[in-house]
């Protein structure tokens, strides 16, 4: 990597500083969390395959092993769903016991549902789709290579459209049967954001029933487990987990019974987004006209769903409890959805930017670095060192990095990904930091942390 030097425009004075070390440190992260054929999200707090994270890390082993990026997808789509759900976690057999709970014995997903694959061990959710923009990365990566690496990326894209395919129709059908052009969750872990306060209201209507004995093997890998979900957000999400076993994982039964129904914006963006990724991919895989005619009225229903969710006091796009009619009104990086969703007039673009900027998020003057937490510390939920109650991830500034790039805001772009680079350069691949004082927090050596990473870093290395 050559030094990159930081423009005054961006930094308010003169300074140069060097990413040199980020790549190699980055690419050893995921070097050691490999196994076999898909890389771990940790060494240790989360042993098994989770499917948002091996869409990141494929994205950032593309730049550095083609081979290793396809194999990670692959992995993973060889335990999807005959509904096209691709699950949110695929269990790993070699995993030390009782190293993560709720393991594959209380979700039983084979015995229960017929549409769960009969080899893998899986969960029953899903999680944010980022798989075809991590797909289009691989085959974005291989064109500046030989022609061997070429046809084996177009080999990759054919042999996994329509698995790709399977899997967004499912979103936009089973997922939104109102045709709302929003994907509606049954759970909070679904979001990807498990306890942020986006959630605490729809929680909080909850009546829990009996739950069975379980143990919190999260806490054992944490050195202060209030950075953790609590116990009660615990009891709450393994009893929503019961719910959907009751319902044997059926779409119609748990649309029709289940007490947590959430149209999730943040989820419903990044398929907007992963529907642009697809189509794309459609054209280089020659796929049906009628696919292409699909996809692209997903994406217009999708970005129309978002602007339906918008809140012009809050200047944030906000999420709808589906069973109360109501939004949710929860300042969090999520209302920045439709920056993500992409196809935004300039008005609206700026209406997000401003928010962007405001005290409320990246313009906080007490920040360490000028990045947003997850949660608007202004919140009444806001709590800086506690997962997506506050501090500040690196996989979601990528997103907003990256949905910068894609509206024609470079120079706040570069700005994202210079700070992004400078707190991983000198707190480490954390799963996550505290806000205002740059600790490192929750899990080392994170896998998709290092990823994007790499894919920033590689961005400098396009221009």
């Amino acid at each position: 990597m050559q030094e990159e030097e930081l423009p005054e425009s961006l930094s308010g004075q003169q300074q140069t500083r060097s990413f040199d070390g980020v790549n190699p440190r980055a690419a050893d992260v995921l070097r050691r969390n490999g196994v076999k054929s898909w890389t771990k999200p940790a060494p240790s707090l989360y042993p098994h395959q989770w499917s948002w994270d091996s869409a990141f890390i494929a994205l950032g082993l593309a730049h550095i092993d083609n081979r290793r990026a396809t194999n990670e997808l692959e992995a993973l789509f060889n335990a999807q769903w005959s509904t096209g759900k691709v699950p949110h976690i695929v269990f790993n057999p070699e995993a030390p016991p009782k190293s993560y709970f709720p393991d594959a014995e209380r979700w039983n997903s084979s015995a229960l549902s017929e549409h769960a694959p009969a080899g893998p061990r899986t969960s029953g959710l899903c999680q944010p789709p980022v798989h075809a923009i991590a797909v289009r990365r691989i085959w974005q990566s291989a064109q500046n290579k030989d022609d061997e690496r070429k046809e084996r990326a177009r080999a990759f894209l054919k042999s996994n459209y329509g698995r790709l395919f399977s899997w967004h129709r499912y979103l936009a059908t089973a997922r939104d049967p109102e045709g709302s052009g929003l994907v509606t969750i049954y759970h909070p872990w679904e979001s990807g954001t498990d306890n942020s306060p986006r959630w605490d209201a729809a929680l909080d209507r909850i009546s829990v029933g009996e739950v069975p004995p379980y143990t919190r093997y999260d806490l054992q890998h944490v050195t202060d487990p209030s950075h953790r979900p609590t116990d009660n957000e615990y009891d709450r999400f393994l009893w929503l987990l019961e719910l959907l076993k009751r319902a044997r994982y059926d779409e119609a039964d748990i649309y029709e019974r289940h007490p947590f129904l959430v149209k999730d914006v943040l989820f419903s963006a990044i398929l907007v987004a992963a529907n642009e990724a697809l189509l794309e991919i459609s054209g280089v895989v020659e796929a049906p006209r009628e696919d292409r005619g699909l996809i692209e009225s997903w994406i217009e229903r999708g970005r129309a769903g978002l602007e339906e969710q918008w809140d012009p006091d809050l200047g944030l796009c906000l999420d709808r409890d589906v069973l109360a009619g109501e939004p949710l009104r929860v300042r969090t990086i999520a209302g920045f959805a439709p920056l993500i969703g992409g196809g935004l007039d300039r008005s609206r673009l700026r209406d997000l930017l401003r928010t962007l900027d405001s005290q409320e998020f990246a313009g906080n003057s007490s920040l360490r670095y000028p990045l947003p937490p997850s949660t608007s510390p202004q919140e009444p939920g806001f709590h800086p060192r506690s997962y997506w109650r506050g501090p500040v991830w690196p996989v979601a500034n990528w997103l907003l990095w990256w949905s910068l790039l894609r509206a024609g805001e470079e120079e706040r772009a570069d700005r994202m990904r210079h700070e992004t680079l400078r707190e991983l350069s000198e707190g480490g691949f954390a799963e996550y930091f505290e806000p205002f004082t740059g600790e490192a927090l929750g899990s080392g050596e994170q896998s998709w942390t290092a990823a994007v990473a790499l894919d920033m870093l590689a961005a400098r290395d396009d221009d």
